[in-house]
């Protein structure tokens, strides 16, 4: 059966945060019609285009060569062809590449658009029981101290739910952090969103601290610190 390709243009494209159910129809159907298809990690993307059938070319575009392949995708364009974009999961060009193709794309007058997908972010804030308003997207904090210390500083001052990314080997060391410049702060934790073992916990950063003191986390972590209105 001959697939009708789509226009020529750059599409990013939403992917599972967990659970591949949750892939939408559209984001396969831009998949299955696109020319090209740009990964992260493309032995990632290959598991889940393997999965779904889909036998679109795949090519790398990650931090460390986005800038270069911006003249391929260009190229593509100039020839008439749709090249998808997608990262390990979730939406790109959010705490994930992306960002620079899409300012490229754009400048050269070319079409940018998304298949919107899920988002640990938005997930997080939904199970907190904290949205309905305003937030503030931080994602990954700095590694170094000094500088990790003083961001947590501007944060805890928020009168809004604050979203941040965390690995799980600092995940201790972050919940430390907090539990010295906050320790009364409600937190909200969330794991694994989607997947088997799925997990959320609330409660101030010693208890929680205390709840992963003896435990291996794996996967990367979704941390909430409440408003500083909560805290009063």
């Amino acid at each position: 059966m001959t697939i009708d390709p789509l226009p020529t243009g750059l599409y990013l494209v939403g992917t599972p945060i967990g659970n591949l159910g949750d892939i939408t129809a559209r984001a396969l159907d831009t998949l299955r019609r696109a020319h090209l298809i740009l990964a992260e990690d493309t032995r990632r993307s290959r598991q889940l285009l393997t999965h779904f059938e889909i036998r679109t070319p795949l090519l790398s575009c990650h931090r460390f060569n986005e800038a270069a392949r911006v003249s391929r995708v260009l190229t593509a364009l100039d020839a008439g062809q749709a090249v998808a974009y997608v990262t390990d999961a979730g939406m790109p060009a959010i705490a994930d590449p992306g960002a620079r193709l899409v300012q490229a794309v754009r400048a050269a007058g070319r079409l940018v658009t998304a298949a919107p997908g899920p988002s640990a972010a938005d997930m997080a804030l939904a199970l907190s029981g904290w949205g309905g308003g305003a937030f503030h997207f931080e994602g990954f904090l700095p590694v170094k101290s000094g500088a990790r210390a003083r961001r947590l500083e501007v944060l805890l001052a928020m009168p809004h739910p604050v979203i941040l990314y965390e690995s799980p080997y600092r995940l201790l060391r972050l919940l430390e952090e907090l539990e010295t410049l906050a320790p009364e702060r409600p937190l909200f934790l969330a794991r694994e969103l989607t997947k088997f073992f799925e997990e959320t916990r609330l409660g101030p950063a010693a208890e929680l601290r205390a709840a992963f003191a003896q435990r291996t986390v794996k996967g990367e972590l979704v941390l909430l610190i409440a408003p500083q209105t909560e805290a009063k």
